[in-house]
């Protein structure tokens, strides 16, 4: 088993992603006494700050992101001395020497959470090398954009395999860290009821979607050299679609587990243009407020997507001819993700000379805004049935919320920190599971590019372009609104 690292190291530290997540995540695993008493956290960014500073803009940090009935002065207090600060221009190697003497003692093992721009990767690496901060006692976790393509996401992961052994890479995707995401391996592999029927004779289609009612949320450039397919499809969507298809693994442990994903990424079937829908928001209403249309956001004309739809297939044993609709997008009617499973049709229905008409069986995985399984069943309403069977489709479920109240809800960073330091990178993405992902979703990009597809307008607050609906009913599915 890996060792704990007793120094991490955080890029970025003063940056939008270490206010919201990351410190208020160290603090939390401080707070329950999941981090050693005596692990020492350093921040490092380009800006100049003292220790001191640097612990005042941890400290509301966490005024302003945790939650009320987790704000302790005393554990707050006792949390900000454990961090540290240098600051550091990763573009040069001229600072590295003194972040290296300011880490000082490493032979406790380091771990490094690297959140940086994609062209800062190559001389971050270089720079971590000189100074001696890439020994077999150091870790690294890589925060996303890794690259924008198969081509750039092989230079960087070239530029950190040349200092770091694959099993001392961590690609971070935070969606693996979700409670619900991990109860869905759960669901799978712990109920022999699924396993029969987790396949192309018991499953009609799946369908994955991701939206968001937000617009750009001060990420203008990098999403607009991004757009929905890389910043959404690329990562989070088709990890959770090889979650769903994977064979069951051996043992719950990083090979396995990866070996299995990985199988189903490379079995992908390349897409068709009638199978892929590209859109835009224009201006509309969300949650009943007027918003602006992206290129007004954006404040210039842009032919970026900030909508995809998806019909995908997996050319396997397990999955020939079921299709998995993938469907993410901004300024959408509501904010959800969620996975559902819909079962195939009962081989006969008794009923129906009777009047009893049928719903196939769905499965429901939503993991936000709440957590929550849900399988729809069939059930007969309650009378004397003398005109007729009424059946009707009720829902048997699990709310993680309720069934685990006095669990405590955690953020993702939370488990992933913590399993980068302890050096678990089950719940971390190897290196040909990203360059699987990238070759699919270039060949995509490229069927944009050679038939010319220009993303449809669709109203701000609706559910997408009308072809997404059409793309669907094509294969007689409708979107589970």
């Amino acid at each position: 088993m890996p060792t704990s690292s007793s120094t991490l190291l955080l890029f970025g530290a003063t940056g939008d992603l270490a206010k919201r997540m990351l410190l208020p995540s160290l603090y939390a695993l401080h707070e329950d006494g999941l981090i050693a008493e005596d692990l020492r956290i350093f921040g490092t960014a380009r800006s100049e700050h003292s220790d001191e500073e640097f612990r005042e803009i941890a400290r509301d940090a966490l005024h302003e992101y945790l939650p009320e009935d987790r704000k302790y002065e005393g554990k707050i207090a006792t949390f900000l001395g454990h961090l540290q600060y240098q600051p550091l221009d990763a573009s040069t190697l001229e600072g590295f020497d003194d972040l290296a003497a300011k880490l000082g003692d490493i032979s406790g093992g380091l771990s490094i959470f690297l959140s940086t721009a994609p062209f800062l990767f190559e001389p971050t690496i270089r720079g971590l090398q000189s100074a001696g901060l890439a020994g077999e006692n150091v870790r690294i976790g890589l925060e996303k954009p890794l690259g924008n393509d198969l081509a750039s996401s092989r230079v960087i992961n070239d530029a950190v395999a040349g200092a770091f052994d694959e099993d001392r890479i961590f690609r971070i995707d935070h969606y693996l860290g979700k409670e619900t995401v991990q109860n869905l391996m759960a669901l799978r592999f712990a109920n022999a009821m699924f396993e029969p029927l987790w396949n192309a004779n018991g499953i009609e289609h799946v369908q994955i979607t991701i939206s968001e009612t937000v617009g750009l949320e001060g990420r203008h450039s990098f999403y607009d050299d991004t757009g929905a397919l890389r910043d959404m499809v690329q990562n989070h969507m088709l990890q959770l679609l090889a979650l769903i298809a994977m064979e069951p693994p051996a043992d719950f442990d990083s090979t396995s587990v990866r070996d299995e994903k990985v199988k189903v990424l490379r079995s992908l079937r390349p897409v068709t243009s009638d199978e892929m829908v590209r859109g835009q928001y224009g201006s509309g209403a969300v949650q009943g407020e007027a918003v602006k249309a992206y290129t007004d956001d954006l404040g210039d004309t842009s032919e970026t997507e900030t909508f995809v739809a998806l019909k995908a297939h997996i050319d396997n044993w397990r999955w020939q001819g079921v299709p998995f609709y993938l469907r993410t997008g901004k300024r959408m009617a509501e904010r959800r993700s969620e996975i559902v499973i819909k079962f195939k049709a009962v081989p006969h229905n008794i009923f129906a000379q009777r009047g009893g008409r049928l719903n196939s069986n769905r499965l429901v995985i939503r993991l936000q805004p709440e957590e929550y399984v849900r399988l729809m069943v069939m059930a007969k309403q309650p009378g004397m049935d003398r005109e007729g069977v009424s059946l009707r489709e009720v829902p048997l479920d699990l709310s993680l919320t309720q069934a685990f109240a006095k669990a405590r809800r955690r953020i993702a960073y939370e488990r992933l920190l913590l399993d980068l330091i302890d050096g678990d990178p089950t719940l971390f993405v190897r290196r040909d599971e990203v360059e699987a992902q990238w070759k699919w979703i270039d060949a995509i990009r490229e069927v944009w590019r050679t038939e010319s597809m220009t993303p449809q307008l669709y109203g701000a607050g609706s559910w997408g372009p009308s072809d997404s609906f059409d793309l669907a009913a094509n294969g007689k599915v409708k979107w589970h609104d």
